[in-house]
């Protein structure tokens, strides 16, 4: 199935327009739309991206060289790039696709080129054990990943609009990162993407972590899209999934999933005032991690995010998964098909001092996806959820989300999130989600 068509059949997509007016690359986010509008001495009008670009630094970009002379990172001028087709990561300096195998690298110590058999046969747990790869193919593997992610990691500079030219345009295997120079507390970044398709952002060389639970796991690198040390991050309208990487085509090695998906938005590293709305994210297990790791106590009094008006569909976990932050999830459909059910774990993560509080959100699921299963706890203590539908929108399909979780769960989750939120636009009412959402969310919708 082509990028085209699964967005059709996913999001009922219908182009609204036809290329991205001059009104729409200068928009900025609107009063009250989630954290991203949250006024600062630095930015009083919230989030405006690239908005006060002169003339001369719009730009229409085609393919990754010109892409990343127009970001220009890490200049601050502010700047306007408009995508027209869609752009792959995976090129060389002259345009050229790569494979995975052009990126396979010597280990710097040995010479010893990097091959997955290789590695394989290096690391199998059978023979090496449970603890982490070290030696000539962890080293290869590591030099091979650096050389794909000199590739694919484009570095978005603070003051810029990114947005799609058209309908269907945007990046394959690209990684967006937002993210200032410096690596501790944050900037404000006050970058804005929107009306792009976002696919495939796929690892080549995941990492092999044997202590990553029970049994090991497989971990990738890339997000789409990352925000870190950043302020001030609008993510509106775009889609981002899988096509020619999806899970269920990848091997599975060590008895685990050879994993070359990390997050379609993470959102880490003390950033803060980021708002998420309108996008259809699809075909994916890992969607959204707020907060890098349960002793991230820098993130304290930050990773303030608003989720709304997003179409999430067949999303395994972290829908999203919260640490620390204030996060209002409200006016998203969830949607799992029997095939994305099998690979189901929870949508809600709620994770250490986390301050969660969703609103009127909709499910629909097949029947064997109960209300308990939308919620996991990772060392959190409270949710608030109110205004959950599953299956329908007649007074029979309220669900309490938090009393379905705590009566199948030995550990309770309280209500008492230690805030209500007020920056926000307007909730909808339930009952007209579904149909608002699975019209509206996506690209030039």
């Amino acid at each position: 199935m082509s990028i085209r068509t699964t967005l059709a059949t996913l999001a009922f997509a219908f182009p609204l327009c036809a290329h991205a007016g001059h009104a729409l690359e200068r928009q900025t986010i609107a009063p009250d739309d989630g954290w991203a509008a949250q006024p600062t001495a630095a930015l009083p009008a919230g989030t405006t991206g690239g908005a006060a670009a002169d003339e001369a630094h719009v730009f229409t970009v085609s393919d990754r060289n010109a892409l990343v002379a127009a970001l220009n990172f890490p200049d601050p001028t502010p700047k306007i790039v408009r995508i027209e087709g869609m752009i792959d990561a995976n090129v060389d300096a002259s345009g050229q696709p790569l494979t995975c195998a052009d990126y396979a690298r010597p280990d710097p110590q040995t010479g010893e080129l990097y091959s997955l058999d290789a590695f394989l046969a290096a690391y199998d747990p059978a023979t090496w054990g449970r603890t982490n790869p070290s030696g000539p193919q962890e080293r290869a593997r590591a030099a091979s990943a650096a050389a794909q992610q000199a590739r694919v990691r484009i570095r978005v500079p603070a003051n810029t609009t990114i947005i799609g030219a058209g309908h269907g345009d945007g990046l394959r295997g690209a990684w967006l990162d937002i993210r200032p120079s410096s690596t501790t507390g944050n900037q404000p970044m006050n970058v804005i993407v929107r009306n792009l398709l976002l696919v495939d952002s796929a690892d080549c060389f995941p990492q092999w972590s044997p202590t990553d639970g029970a049994d090991g796991n497989w971990n990738a690198l890339y997000d789409a899209i990352s925000v870190r040390n950043a302020t001030h991050v609008w993510i509106d309208h775009n889609a981002m999934l899988d096509v020619a990487t999806r899970d269920e085509n990848a091997p599975t090695y060590f008895g685990r999933l050879y994993q070359r998906h990390d997050g379609l938005v993470d959102v880490t590293n003390e950033s803060d005032f980021v708002t998420v709305s309108w996008n259809l994210m699809a075909n994916h297990d890992k969607a959204m991690l707020i907060g890098s790791s349960d002793g991230a106590t820098v993130d304290r009094g930050k990773l303030r995010v608003t989720l709304h008006h997003n179409l999430f569909h067949d999303l395994g976990q972290r829908v999203p998964r919260v640490r620390y932050g204030q996060v209002h999830v409200f006016n998203n459909q969830y949607t799992l098909t029997e095939s994305g059910a099998g690979t189901y774990a929870y949508s809600l993560g709620a994770g250490i001092e986390s301050q969660l509080f969703a609103q009127n959100n909709h499910f629909l699921v097949p029947t064997a996806v109960t209300p308990d299963l939308f919620v996991e706890r990772f060392n959190g203590t409270a949710l608030h959820e109110e205004g959950t539908m599953r299956n329908g929108v007649s007074r029979h399909a309220r669900v309490d989300v938090v009393a379905a979780y705590n009566a199948a769960n030995a550990v309770p989750l309280g209500s008492d999130v230690g805030w209500t939120p007020t920056l926000y636009r307007r909730v909808d009412p339930t009952v007209v989600v579904p149909i608002v959402v699975i019209l509206g969310a996506g690209p030039f919708k």
